[in-house]
């Protein structure tokens, strides 16, 4: 275990206290120092690993306590550490926020956390308190002997003075403050409707992120940070886990849209893919491109189709390349917004619709949003790209799409949420094409 790369996860009590700015302030920063550095993220989400990328200069990756088994979270973990010296990892909203079920499965970073024996950096919002933060520190601490918090960013301080009586109410606890932000040095990523702007969409990344690693050099203690990792102990008393949990690529030779559009793609999903003999060959519907014909099927990812509705509608090279594909009886999937753009048509926010692909029935608008969130286990009711007929696979919602009609399209799948409670039948499948509002992570 000593030659194993050290690592440690960012949380905090709620979202919105920092996670991400410190996340990608300490990255930028280590990065800037030559060591080799690797991301990882708690739970599903699309938008941070890309910026995490973006500071490490290597993928990113998620891990997730209820949608991967835990074999397949310390294979991921071991990959993350692979060629790395030291792995951070960014929890989603609250530290022990998750589902109620079986202990170390609810999704929370607490899981991925004792899993893995990452120590804690908490990051405290300590805007409008002072010696509170000490309670709440104190409640960390205490709440589950599984979880170490290691140490303590101090977040949006509004003086010295602010500063020094929080550090008094805090030393008697034992852990030290290893950063301490003013409130005017946040630095403020730009977000629309499903998080932060795609980092491909953010122009000026490299001197936001510059400007990150310049806060991090002044106001976080590097080097404490670093001395309070420990080693990742992925496959603790099991080997160095396994990928069998990964779904099997859809094809030997996938198409894959990928561009402001169709963005959200996981890492492990290509990964697993690629380990399993498949090769991605990508291409971009804004820019009217076709897919590879020579390719065997065909992965329309989520993304912001809504936000380019118009230039989608008018790509008569993507619709007719896809359509060729779903003619020749391969294999098309599409996933939340990839499924939308299979369907019929969408109604954008100002109420106009777009004529999508039509290889589904499915119209979808924008108009009035609603949002839909929340993890996924679906038992598939017909073959498809996602697996065999009756396989189960665990993924998550999360989209502001009103379904106005499915039309005649059968179900995709049986869906229930992550604590099994039935949600009814979801997507839509005609001929070799299928979609569905759920992104895949794992086999369930």
């Amino acid at each position: 275990m000593s030659d194993a790369p050290r690592g440690l996860l960012i949380a905090a009590p709620r979202s919105g206290s920092g996670k991400t700015t410190v996340t990608l302030a300490l990255l930028a920063a280590l990065r800037r120092r030559g060591k080799a550095v690797r991301a990882i993220k708690s739970g599903p989400d699309y938008i941070d690993p890309a910026f995490h990328a973006a500071a490490t200069g290597r993928p990113g990756l998620n891990l997730d306590s209820w949608a991967m088994p835990p074999a397949l979270l310390d294979y991921l973990a071991g990959l993350a550490g692979e060629g790395a010296q030291i792995v951070i990892g960014e929890g989603a909203m609250g530290l022990f926020d998750g589902v109620a079920v079986e202990k170390g499965r609810t999704g929370a970073g607490a899981d991925v956390a004792a899993r893995l024996g990452l120590p804690v950096l908490l990051v405290l919002d300590v805007s409008g308190q002072s010696q509170t933060a000490a309670a709440v520190l104190r409640g960390f601490i205490g709440h589950d002997p599984a979880v170490r918090i290691a140490g303590v960013v101090l977040n949006k301080l509004g003086s010295e003075r602010h500063e020094r009586m929080i550090r008094d109410a805090v030393a008697p606890l034992g852990v030290p403050v290893l950063g301490t932000v003013p409130r005017a040095a946040d630095i403020v990523l730009p977000e629309r409707h499903l998080g932060l702007v795609q980092a491909g969409e953010t122009d000026d990344l490299p001197a936001r992120l510059a400007a990150l690693a310049d806060l991090a050099e002044a106001h976080l203690d590097l080097d404490g940070i670093i001395a309070a990792a420990a080693p990742l102990q992925a496959g603790v008393g099991e080997g160095q886990g396994d990928g069998k949990a990964l779904l099997p690529p859809p094809g030997q030779r996938i198409a894959l849209a990928q561009d402001a559009a169709f963005g959200f793609v996981y890492a492990h999903m290509l990964a697993g893919w690629r380990g399993q003999g498949a090769e991605i060959v990508p291409f971009s519907p804004l820019a009217d491109e076709a897919p590879d014909a020579s390719c065997d099927a065909l992965w329309l990812p989520g993304g912001y189709p809504e936000l380019h509705a118009g230039r989608l509608a008018a790509a008569e090279c993507f619709r007719a390349g896809v359509h060729a594909f779903a003619a020749a009886g391969k294999p098309v999937h599409g996933e939340c917004g990839g499924y939308m753009a299979l369907g019929a048509g969408l109604v954008d926010a100002e109420g106009v619709r777009h004529a999508m692909l039509g290889l589904l029935e499915l119209e979808t608008s924008f108009a009035k949003r609603r949002m839909n969130l929340g993890y996924r286990q679906a038992r598939l009711i017909a073959p498809s790209p996602l697996g065999p007929e009756g396989a189960w696979v665990r993924g998550h919602e999360f989209h502001y799409a009103t379904v106005l009609s499915r039309g005649e399209d059968q179900p995709l799948a049986d869906l229930s949420d992550a604590e099994g409670r039935p949600l009814g039948l979801a997507g839509s499948r005609r001929g070799s094409v299928t979609g569905s509002f759920f992104h895949a992570i794992a086999r369930g």
